[in-house]
Order: structure tokens, then sequence, then C-alpha cells
């Protein structure tokens, strides 16, 4: 990755009379984070930057900004928001564009072709106690980190996100500029975590299951990092009526969850910001690849790759056996 050419190119964006700002990834104020950044001066694109630790998806930002109910009027409706992308990112855009939750229209996208973001629970026990901001880049298939005035290289297999090891999109699927080069399709780990799971007795798995959302203290940082959660009017926040109550137990987290799991199927792009937004490392992943691989299987649909695509449940098939109704 061109870090300056990705800059230069930023900065040729943010010169456009029609661009109003550009969301991108600003170094973090400690160890292996990066901070959302938001620029309107091209002379700031010095604060870029693009590396394993963007792991943020972006667009979960764009939601934040338009009101399709009240769109924007006067010089803020001819502003265009610039944001990088990533290629999970880019299809979380696309399924946004596609339930019209943003107008494409009103969008730049900076494509950032990409070889995989960390895990912050992998390379923190990696570099523990770490506290000073760390760079990195890719090499090979591997990691470099540079830290403590060490550079320390690690195979990508033991510090990348799962959701990163079997990337099927590592470039952006709708971009309006590409400033670098696209990667390679590198897989570097087939994931049987579905597969696996499914071959447990319903017993075994409602017991890790009890487990597992035990320990979830409902602090909402997956829905929050999500970028097709993005409802304004949260249902499982409602009080009136009340679909989920304040309680921190199982019942609740059990409903919390499953509910945001089947309101993301077909929708979910596997960006895997949930999971690396829980502090309590709740593996959120594993319901949500279980629910894409139902819709993929039973539909061949895969959400956020088409933005003339009708959303997948709004769809209507003739030919639908319709197995599932008793």
């Amino acid at each position: 990755m061109d870090l300056e050419k990705l800059r230069a190119a930023a900065g040729n964006v943010l010169s456009r009379d029609d661009i109003g700002y550009l969301i991108g990834w600003g170094v973090g104020s400690y160890g292996f984070r990066t901070a959302p950044l938001f620029l309107r001066d091209a002379g700031e694109v010095h604060r870029l930057t693009f590396s394993p630790l963007c792991g943020s998806n972006l667009a979960v930002f764009l939601t934040m900004e338009y009101d399709v109910a009240a769109p924007a009027k006067g010089a803020a409706a001819k502003e265009r928001i610039a944001v990088m992308v990533k290629g999970c990112d880019s299809r979380a855009v696309v399924q946004q564009i596609v339930e019209r939750g943003v107008d494409r229209e009103r969008l730049f996208l900076v494509g950032c072709p990409c070889e995989g973001v960390v895990d912050p629970g992998k390379v923190e026990k990696k570099f523990p106690g770490t506290v000073e901001p760390v760079r990195a880049g890719w090499e090979n298939g591997a990691v470099v980190f540079w830290t403590g005035g060490q550079k320390v290289t690690l195979p990508g297999e033991e510090v990348l996100s799962a959701g990163c090891l079997d990337c099927s999109h590592p470039n952006p699927v709708l971009a309006d500029i590409m400033p670098c080069e696209e990667v390679k399709l590198r897989r570097l780990a087939a994931r049987e975590d579905v597969s696996m799971f499914e071959q447990k007795s319903s017993a075994d798995r409602w017991l890790y299951w009890k487990r597992i959302f035990n320990t979830c203290i409902r602090c909402y940082a997956c829905r929050n990092a999500c970028p097709l959660c993005y409802c304004s009017d949260c249902l499982l926040e409602r009080l009136s009526p009340a679909w989920l109550f304040r309680s921190v137990n199982l019942s609740e987290n059990a409903a919390f969850h499953l509910a945001r799991a089947f309101h993301l199927a077909g929708r979910c792009v596997e960006c895997g910001a949930c999971e690396r937004a829980c502090p309590v490392e709740v593996p959120l992943m594993l319901l949500n690849r279980k629910l894409a691989r139902e819709v993929y299987e039973r539909y061949g649909f895969q959400p956020g790759l088409d933005p003339d695509s009708p959303p997948f449940q709004a769809a209507f098939r003739p030919d639908d056996s319709e197995e599932f109704i008793l």
C-alpha cells in the first residue's frame, strides 16, 4: 500500500468543489488503535493512514449524516461525502444504497484494497502492555509491526481477524477512485467454524451460547460499530411497547443477540466490526455467518455486491418452495 499515493489522491478529492469532507482513518492515541478522521482541508491529508490497524468500518458514519425522510437542502444538498472504504466497507455502502439508507449521488468512495485487518485481542496478547501508538503494514501475506524501536513480522494467520483469513472481496466492489493497486485474492485459512458448530447436539450448542451470552455486558458496542444497524429508533430499546428489558441477564442478552442476528440476515457483509468492538469477545460472527450461509445456500444471495438489486427480505420468488411453513 502506497500511503503517499493514497494521501495525494485524498488531497485531490478534497480540492473538488462538490466534496464537503472526507472520512478516513487517522493514527490512534495508543497501542494498536486507529481513529476515524474527518477532513475538510486538503492540507491535512498527511494525518491520514491506512494499515492493518484500520479495522473500523467507516460506512457506519454515513447513515448518521443522512435522513431520507428529510433530505438536505441548500448548500448541504450539493456536498458529497468522501469516504475511504476497504472491500467489506464498500459492500456495507452498497447495502446501504440498496436499502436507501444513503444516496449514491451524494457519496464519493475512495477505494482502499486491503490484505486484512488485525484482531485487537490477538495483537494485544502478542504485545501485552503496549501503550505507545504502533505502526503496521502488510508484507507478502504477513503483518509487520514497528513497536518499541523494533520491526516485528508475524504470519497473517496469527494476528488477522478471522473473517480476513478467507475474505472473498479484499478489493472494493464499488469505488469512484482506486488510488492504489488491487490486491490478489489470498485466502490464508478456511474457516469451518459454522460447520463444526452445526455438528454439535442442540444441548451442547445451547450450553455454549448460555456461557457466551452470560458474559455479555450489553454495552451495545456491537450495534454501534455495525454499518447496517442504523435504525434511528432501535426496536430493542423501545419502552412502549418494551420488547426487551434493560436487565443484563441470560434471557435478555440472548434475546438481544438473536434478534439482532436475524435483523442482519441477508444484510450482514461479514466485515467483523461488531466482533472487534466487543470488549468481552463475544463470537458474534458465528451467529452472523450461520445466517449468511443459510441465505446463500437457500437463495443464492450475497448482500452488498449489486447496488441495483432489491433488498433480500423484500424480494419475492414465485418458485419459492416455502418448505419451512408448517
